[in-house]
């Protein structure tokens, strides 16, 4: 079991890096997506840096395991606004799926140290 949390641990590590980092440095999607849901910029900004930092605090968690459900739960909770946006603009299930699938895997990482 422990072998299957680490991996996907490390899958939330990857995929929230790569869409944090998208939103922190201005790709055109995220600009884009955060224009058509009505929100400012600076919180595309904000979201990149907490997705960022939750990430960062699930790498230090194969050290300190602590930061593992910190991490887990900052992204999960992030992945719940998420969701709710998406709900909020109608958007299709293909749309929603990606962070739907990533906020429960945060939760499953979450509990599952616990």
């Amino acid at each position: 079991m422990e072998i299957i949390l680490n991996v996907l641990q490390g899958v939330l590590i990857f995929l929230f890096l790569f869409a944090g980092f998208g939103k922190v440095t201005g790709s055109q999607m995220h600009i884009e997506n955060f224009n058509t849901w009505g929100l400012p910029q600076w919180f595309r900004v904000v979201t990149g840096i907490i997705e960022v930092a939750g990430a960062a605090l699930l790498i230090i968690g194969y050290w300190v395991p602590i930061s593992v459900l910190i991490g887990a739960l900052l992204l999960g909770i992030t992945g719940v606004g998420g969701i709710l946006t998406h709900i909020r603009m109608k958007d299709s299930f293909k749309e929603t799926a990606m962070i739907l699938l990533l906020t429960i895997l945060s939760f499953i990482v979450f509990f599952m140290n616990l």
